[in-house]
């Protein structure tokens, strides 16, 4: 049974589930409690749940995240919030030298069960420390799982899948999303790892998540127009991706745009065009193309920052290249 949502109360929702379901789930982060977030995502949930579970922390991002990896070194099931992913940048040794290698470190005698909820992204004229995309330097990490969901059922079934997992994930929402409308399904597969055709088609393939998607998708409508149809994959998880959904599409296709709103250079989309054209060479009519914002600060200003993001125009005009 579904209901409709917009995409942070979705999140929201998924977190007193879970609190609900499981008594190890506890939130704490910077006015998570008593404000109910920043982006109000944690609404509520102090009047639910309580002030054991749900907890006001000091303006140290280090210290929420370490305090993180203790609790759940320790058998709770913590989801901390980073107010912005650009401050994630304070808490790097506990997620990376601490969380992730944790099982590896001690022989899988222990995990980190733990969630790090980040917005990320442009849009809101938010400026260069509050709008950056930095999902690529946690794939990156071995022992790191890497979410980033674009609808509204997907905020909340991977949320519940990220609470749920043995190991730390970083779950990455678009902070543009939040006010998106959709339903959300309870019982809905949680499932990590598995990308979504978001809609099908037989002459591009066109990856990408978070809020990308809905550029995919205006730029597959207009494509559309002129007799091109492009299988849109919603890839959900970064790390770790679903080669076989991308490269089963890839090998109808034979051709590939790998869109997101990161920074081109070393971004996600780097990773997956290397291993479609190590691992799918003789399957590719054209080179693959990749879309993404160009290697510089994210600007103030909004005609500067609409300028910067990457849109429906840019990937149509690579889905023609590919097709020239």
């Amino acid at each position: 049974m579904s209901k409709p949502l917009r995409y942070v109360n979705a999140i929201a929702q998924a977190l007193s589930d879970a609190m609900t379901d499981d008594p190890s789930v506890m939130l704490f982060g910077e006015d998570v409690a008593a404000a109910g977030g920043p982006f109000k995502a944690t609404r509520g949930l102090l009047d639910t749940h309580g002030p054991d579970r749900v907890r006001d922390t000091p303006i140290s991002e280090a210290s929420i995240v370490g305090a993180a990896v203790g609790a759940a070194l320790t058998g709770m099931k913590p989801v901390v919030e980073i107010m912005f992913m650009d401050f994630v940048a304070l808490a790097m040794d506990a997620v990376v030298n601490q969380a992730a290698k944790a099982r590896f470190m001690f022989g899988g005698q222990c995990s980190v069960p733990m969630v790090l909820r980040t917005p990320h992204g442009g849009g809101l004229n938010a400026g260069p420390q509050h709008s950056q995309c930095l999902e690529a330097w946690f794939a990156h990490i071995p022992g790191l799982r890497v979410v980033c969901p674009a609808t509204v059922a997907d905020a909340y079934s991977l949320l519940r899948a990220s609470i749920e997992a043995p190991d730390p994930v970083v779950f990455v929402e678009n902070k543009a999303l939040y006010a998106l409308q959709g339903d959300i399904d309870v019982n809905a597969p949680r499932e990590i790892g598995k990308a979504r055709i978001d809609r099908p088609g037989r002459h591009v393939t066109i990856v990408t998540y978070g809020a990308t998607l809905y550029a995919a998708r205006a730029a597959a409508d207009r494509l559309a127009q002129d007799g091109v149809e492009a299988e849109i994959i919603d890839l959900r998880w970064i790390q770790p991706w679903d080669e076989e959904t991308v490269f089963a599409s890839v090998a109808k296709t034979h051709r590939v745009v790998i869109a997101h709103e990161a920074v081109q250079a070393f971004g996600v989309g780097a990773e997956i065009a290397a291993r479609i054209a190590s691992d799918l060479f003789d399957e590719l009519d054209a080179p693959v193309l990749r879309v993404g914002a160009p290697f510089m600060p994210i600007p103030f200003a909004k005609s500067l920052e609409t300028a910067y993001l990457p849109d429906a125009d840019r990937i149509v005009a690579a889905v023609k290249d590919t097709l020239a």
